[in-house]
């Protein structure tokens, strides 16, 4: 067996030299995206808006206005104001009213518009980088039939949300494998960086990043907007999206995949010919009288600086790609973004260590036959380590983002929390059946092949009992091993002769590999190791794209057919009515004091046109929850004076959308029912 030669010094100058040059050139640009960050609250809601959710107005306001609970991206067109043929009544101009923490924005409306029902449909991207949307309505001077159907799919949704929800669970899965497939080669077994199965997994899980990335980038614009599949083709579209923060966030990941492609050209190029260099000298093919002791020493110490120079450089780059999730994601916003962006960081790094290195594990279990114990050693302190770094960060972000215990188990986020702990904790539980096989785990030295197939063999001739079996199978397996020019010029006797080598090749790894019943063992916890992680990869994907559960306890007034109910204050309706009877036409004023589960007093007023009160014949009022399918439940208030009814121990018994049903009959034969939609706290 030859040597194979170490790469020429200049070549090794070169690779050595550009490693420090360009941690320094990524450092810079994560300083300068770091500085870039900026500090909101967790996914926007709609807390508010003027007219409100269901108002009936006297006159047609002079503008719309919408209150977010955090800083919103939104454009010209993202709010439109309907009349009821479904015809745009705003001027189509965008009104910026922030104000110090104030965060609203309006359009301006047409003058002089008519009676009836109006539709105001809005979207916006929040600050971290979800696309959010709704709408409502409002009444001037009476309600009114319309044709304008509300939106019955959020921005996000449809095909172009399902693909692009496919992209981050492969950016997610890429950066995993890319990452984690790396720290496996320089943490755990560097002779690994020149195996063509850890070569390939590394390279895979490059393209699958990258690939994800340059699809999120051009899917962005219909993702937030209008949902075509042909709005990706839009260049100006394109351009805006990189005004954005999200934007500059996927073109720094792809400027890091650059480098990233760098790292892995000299880590399975030169660094792998000198693993691999290495290797052959271990076996004592070169002998000790072909090279002086100085030129071994001085090639290990730069083997050795070029791993360190790897492992920085790798480190940096790393870091920086999981960066740009922070920098655009829930990281960023919301409290203490200073320490939430790190804490992710090392998060991410400490998800792809873990489940990333045990990919490799699995591959190399699989696919190399002669891996040493050692090396998986070293991965089990590597994963002990990542589980140590995620429980720390985990149980920050869970705090951060989950804000209180009823959140945990009454919200999305903290249900999604509570399945990844499970999953986690089943993890570490496989995990640790995979160190008592490590213990197990056999050592399968170079010797050891031959010792192995010998024993295959001789167990084989055994079994035939037949020596001309044996002749037969010793001349098939002279003449696969014979020169392809011994078959003479015949190409498929050629061919015929390499795809029996190949067979016998991958028979004799196999039977190697599978001689240790330690490593089939550890094989198969590693496995399982592997199924629960991919579960566990694709919940902290769905993680990332759900409301914080502190986020949803704060919201209020969300874009809906519904009132908020306001703490400490009682709520207080106003309805319009038409009898359609003489002197049928007036208000009713509700307010029901505290507007919480429980007892109430409520209180009505009825006023004619004039605003004076107006004395009803009869008042009925009932209440109905329809999603808990509870009432209706009828109430006769008692006449306190003209024109104002009250009823004292009003029992809701649960928390939801109730809606209000008042009656008023004005005459013998004329009445009308008008009802409401409160939300009760």
């Amino acid at each position: 067996m030859t040597a194979i030669a170490p790469a020429p010094p200049s070549a090794r100058v070169r690779a050595t030299a550009l490693l420090p040059r360009l941690a320094l050139v990524i450092a810079a640009l994560l300083a300068t995206l770091f500085t870039a960050a900026a500090p909101a609250t967790a996914h926007a809601a709609l807390t508010a808006s003027d007219p409100q959710d269901g108002a009936v107005v006297a006159t047609a306001p002079a503008q719309v206005t919408l209150s977010f609970s955090e800083q919103v991206a939104m454009g010209d067109d993202s709010i439109r104001v309907m009349d009821p043929q479904g015809k745009r009544v705003d001027t189509g101009e965008l009104r910026d009213m922030c104000s110090g923490s104030t965060v609203r924005y309006g359009t301006a409306l047409h003058p002089g518009l008519p009676n009836g029902t109006y539709t105001v449909a809005w979207q916006a991207v929040s600050a971290d980088s979800h696309p959010i949307s709704g709408a409502f309505t409002f009444s001037v001077g009476a309600p009114s039939a319309t044709s304008v159907t509300l939106p019955d799919r959020k921005v996000g949704g449809g095909p172009v949300g399902i693909a692009y929800g496919i992209a981050r669970y492969a950016a997610y899965a890429g950066f995993t494998v890319l990452v984690g497939g790396a720290a496996f080669i320089l943490l755990c077994w560097r002779r690994g960086a020149a195996e063509r199965p850890l070569q390939k997994l590394v390279v895979r899980g490059w393209v699958t990043l990258t690939a994800a990335t340059l699809a999120m980038l051009v899917l962005r614009t219909p993702y937030t907007g209008s949902g075509e599949f042909a709005d990706a083709f839009d260049l100006d579209g394109l351009k805006a999206v990189l005004d954005t923060k999200t934007g500059a966030a996927f073109l720094s990941r792809l400027l890091l995949l650059g480098a990233a492609a760098l790292f892995i050209a000299v880590l399975f190029g030169t660094y792998a010919r000198r693993q691999k260099a290495a290797a052959t000298d271990a076996t004592g093919a070169v002998d000790e009288g072909d090279r002086a002791q100085g030129d071994r020493a001085e090639e290990k110490k730069e083997t050795s600086d070029l791993a360190f120079g790897l492992g920085v450089g790798g480190t940096v780059v790393a870091g920086g790609i999981a960066a740009t999730w922070a920098l655009a994601e829930h990281a960023s916003t919301g409290i203490q973004p200073a320490i939430a962006m790190p804490a992710d960081i090392l998060h991410l790094l400490a998800v792809a260590a873990w489940l990333g290195g045990l990919t490799a594990l699995l591959v190399a279990l699989r696919k190399v036959p002669d891996i040493e114990r050692e090396a998986v050693r070293r991965f089990s302190r590597v994963a002990f380590i990542s589980v140590l770094v995620l429980t720390v960060t985990g149980v920050y972000q869970s705090w951060r983002q989950v804000g209180s215990w009823s959140a945990l188990t009454g919200t999305s986020y903290g249900r999604l929390l509570l399945i990844k702990i499970a999953l986690v904790a089943v993890l570490v539980g496989i995990a640790y059946l995979s160190r008592k096989w490590t213990s197990r785990l056999g050592e399968v030295r170079a010797e050891e092949p031959e010792k192995v197939l010998a024993g295959a063999d001789v167990s084989r001739e055994t079994s035939a009992g037949s020596a001309s079996g044996d002749a037969a199978a010793t001349d098939a397996s002279t003449e696969a091993d014979a020169p392809a020019d011994a078959a003479g010029t015949d190409p498929k006797r050629v061919a015929q002769l390499a795809r029996q080598r190949a067979a016998r090749e991958k028979a004799r790894e196999t039977r190697v590999r599978d001689a240790d019943p330690g490593r089939a063992g550890l094989r198969r916890s590693v496995l399982a190791e592997a199924g629960v992680a991919v579960v566990l990869l694709a919940v902290t994907t769905v993680l990332t794209s759900t409301e914080p559960g502190r986020a949803v306890e704060k919201e209020t007034g969300r874009g809906g057919a519904s009132a908020p109910a306001v703490p400490n204050r009682p709520v207080k309706i106003t309805l319009p009515f038409d009898t359609g009877g003489q002197n049928g036409k007036g208000n009713v004023r509700l307010e029901l004091d505290p507007g919480r589960v429980g007892a109430n007093t409520l209180h009505l007023w009825a006023d004619g046109p004039d605003g004076k009160p107006l004395d009803l014949p009869e008042v009925k009022i009932s209440f109905t929850l329809p999603a808990k399918e509870i009432g209706p439940l009828p109430l006769a208030p008692d006449r306190a004076a003209a024109g104002h009814w009250t009823a004292s121990g009003v029992q809701l018994p649960l928390a939801g959308e109730w809606r209000i049903d008042v009656t008023v009959r004005t005459s013998d034969i004329d009445q009308t029912t008008v009802q409401k939609n409160v939300k009760i706290g």
